[in-house]
């Protein structure tokens, strides 16, 4: 068994708690209370599923329950991005569940708050300085996350990731597949919210799909991201002919 430094986020219901209002009313969210909460399997956990089925907002939220302070310095950001008003309340009524020598280190990246991430350490030569001098929003999308990867991924730790493929090309995404194998061989712990079916296609990692049925765990050849994509490249003219009028 691998370790874990992340073991389990327990429900702890609290005054946001509202039972009949979102997030708390995504089958995603009502299986995690029913549960009593979710245990936090190790490696690298894929989670997948529809737009607007709960998948980020189950990562926002174990990520902001997590721990992470950074492993070089407290002064400067080393942990991704942090909460905003529009984060759902989730988790405020959850509670993580840590081994005793759990590592502070860990990353949160987010694709959608990533440019102004990357703007504030820009902003600040002490934090310039943690990034290797690098100035991250010089640079293309892809290649500022391909910067976070190389700086911020390498400390034992516990990673979170909300759609990392936005800004990534197909040769970045198989560069991304062989650094969480890594990760995962060295023992941190990686929870990625995708849609895309080569990150899901990682070896050994834990599938989770997210949908009306809540969570459940699967296959690679049983996701119905899978399905789709294959159904799609064998044939475009079978799913385009119901889209486009020609």
């Amino acid at each position: 068994m691998q370790p874990r430094q992340f073991e389990r986020v327990d429900w702890r219901p609290g005054p946001a708690y509202r039972p009949d209002r979102w997030p708390f009313t995504m089958p995603v969210v009502e299986q995690l209370i029913n549960n009593g909460g979710l245990d936090i399997p190790p490696g690298v956990t894929i989670v997948v599923g529809e737009n607007g089925s709960g998948k980020s907002t189950l990562v926002e939220a174990l990520a902001a329950v997590y721990p992470r302070t950074g492993a070089l310095s407290p002064f400067t950001s080393l942990t991704g991005v942090t909460g905003s008003a529009e984060d759902s309340p989730l988790a405020t009524c959850l509670k993580a569940r840590t081994h005793r020598m759990a590592s502070p280190a860990g990353f949160f990246l987010r694709a959608e708050a990533m440019h102004s991430y990357f703007a504030r350490v820009d902003a600040d030569p002490t934090q310039r300085r943690a990034w290797g001098g690098e100035a991250l929003n010089e640079r293309s999308h892809g290649e500022s996350f391909l910067a976070v990867l190389r700086h911020r991924f390498t400390d034992l730790g516990v990673y979170f990731l909300d759609e990392p493929e936005a800004a990534l090309s197909f040769q970045s995404c198989l560069s991304l597949i062989a650094l969480l194998d890594q990760m995962r061989k060295e023992g941190s712990q990686v929870i990625v919210a995708t849609h895309s079916p080569l990150l899901a296609s990682l070896p050994d990692a834990t599938l989770l799909e997210v949908g009306e049925w809540g969570l459940r765990q699967t296959t690679y050849d049983d996701l119905q991201l899978v399905h789709n994509w294959r159904s799609y490249l064998d044939a475009p003219q079978r799913w385009l002919r119901h889209l486009l009028d020609t």
